[in-house]
């Protein structure tokens, strides 16, 4: 339902972001609690302070911030608002954070469509109440046209870890195996299919999930040593960065890694390599060899790890490197790439 703006004796139902939407007058507070408030609302939203007040938890804090320029904005499996709200789930919790709190920022292109606009707000509501999170403060700016494109979104996450929570890099040891909670590529390959109108026989769909569920779900082992959300850059840039902060080397065998066949295909056909691109619903695990099989147990009774599987080992041989044993059973070391292989997927 679109807001209607009372303006004098007359009504004037407003279809596109305006300008005035981001002045701060009638129509930014009509925005605000016509919209946002709709899907948004919780006790702590609904003050309208200028900072939310939050209950104080006695635990370590985490707190993170994304912002989200995605182009299309509405995709295969989400949209920007899914996408955010996951996002910024995902990077707390892969710090072994509990999630509880995020704000969001919203930066309008006049001319929006505003179906459109409530349409990814009620994303990041239903999503938001997926994840067990609150948006608890936001703040909306519009922009002219041409200044931005459509909508871009900031958003900031808050959490809690518990004392018996410690992870890091640090705590990887040679021994240890490599898990991830499934196939490898989706997001970033259907956001490119969709955004260059390619089609094939098998549909993809971005991956975009909170994780906070499945993290919590595996924490309950005492083998985790580090996790990480292979986003930008994929698992292959994920698991360079691990063994470059570990100092250990990593390695992993390709045909391991699971890649669903709409996904090998496209990458094929476009010269790209499913492990450097982008997924937005998956995490990569360290764990103990003690521990691995259960961890893997646990995350395939999940719904978001049906999938999961052991990729690898962390070994002293070429430290702070990824090797992967290819499909040839030659092993090759794995680079950082100099740039992304796909511009505004997230």
């Amino acid at each position: 339902m679109l807001p209607i703006i009372s303006l004098g004796t007359n009504l004037v139902k407003i279809e596109q972001i305006q300008l005035a939407h981001g002045s701060g007058g009638r129509l930014s507070h009509e925005l605000i609690n016509g919209l946002f408030r709709r899907y948004l609302s919780n006790p702590y939203l609904d003050e309208l302070w200028d900072a939310a007040v939050l209950p104080e938890q006695g635990a370590r804090l985490a707190l993170t911030t994304d912002s989200y320029v995605i182009q299309p904005i509405f995709f295969a499996g989400g949209d920007i608002g899914k996408l955010a709200v996951c996002g910024t789930v995902n990077d707390l919790s892969m710090v072994g954070a509990h999630p509880l709190y995020l704000t969001a920022g919203y930066i309008l292109e006049e001319g929006l469509p505003l179906p459109d606009l409530e349409k990814i707000v009620a994303s990041m509501a239903e999503t938001a109440n997926r994840a067990g999170v609150n948006v608890v403060a936001g703040d909306t700016k519009v922009v002219g046209r041409g200044n931005a494109d459509k909508i871009f979104i900031n958003t900031a996450g808050m959490g809690w870890i518990s004392k018996d929570v410690n992870l890091s890099p640090r705590n990887v040891r040679p021994g240890d195996k490599i898990v991830v909670s499934g196939s490898m590529g989706d997001h970033g390959m259907a956001i490119l299919c969709q955004r260059e109108g390619l089609e094939f026989d098998t549909p993809l769909a971005s991956d975009c999930a909170p994780l906070n569920g499945l993290v919590q779900a595996i924490l309950t082992h005492p083998g985790i040593r580090v996790m990480r959300d292979p986003t930008r850059g994929g698992l292959a840039t994920a698991l360079i960065e691990l063994a470059q902060s570990s100092s250990l080397g990593f390695e992993i065998q390709e045909a391991s890694v699971p890649v669903h066949e709409g996904v090998r295909g496209a990458c094929e056909l476009l010269g790209l390599d499913p492990f450097y691109v982008a997924n937005e619903g998956k995490l990569i695990a360290i764990v103990s060899s003690s521990e691995a099989e259960s961890v893997l147990a646990t995350m395939r009774r999940h719904p978001l790890g049906l999938e999961a599987t052991m990729i690898g080992d962390v070994i002293e041989a070429h430290p702070r490197k990824v090797g992967l044993k290819t499909l040839l059973g030659v092993t090759r070391i794995m680079d950082m790439l100099s740039a992304e292989q796909l511009p505004r997927i997230c």
